[in-house]
């Protein structure tokens, strides 16, 4: 069974820092593009940060660049998204996202607050 779990989110004021992780289980995980996502209530999902399956190659959303930094961990099957100089509309449930060519698998999501 597939298992995508997330965890680090929590509550943080604006200009804190935090880091959520995913860990993996029941797939090759190094075979695995892997990504973050989050939907805000009212708003729809939108992809935050990709990384490709060695890690060299990375995208991520122009509201996040320069803030945020994707990474992998293939030995510990685990993706991370390092958020820096948060601010209050980064607030959002935050969720990881891994895939191949046809098959796409979801976690539950972390929450992730900012506010003062």
């Amino acid at each position: 069974q597939v298992q995508l779990v997330e965890s680090g989110g929590g509550l943080v004021q604006p200009g804190g820092s935090l880091r959520l992780s995913c860990t993996a289980s029941g797939l090759t995980f190094s075979g695995y593009a892997m990504s973050w996502y989050r939907q805000a209530p009212g708003k729809e999902r939108e992809l935050v940060a990709r990384i490709g399956t060695i890690g060299g190659e990375t995208n991520y959303a122009d509201s996040v660049k320069g803030r945020f930094t994707i990474s992998r961990d293939n030995t510990k099957s685990t993706a991370y998204l390092q958020m820096n100089s948060l601010k209050p509309e980064d607030t959002a449930v935050y969720l990881c996202n891994g895939r191949l060519p046809r098959i796409s698998y979801w976690g539950r999501g972390t929450q992730v607050t900012v506010s003062s």
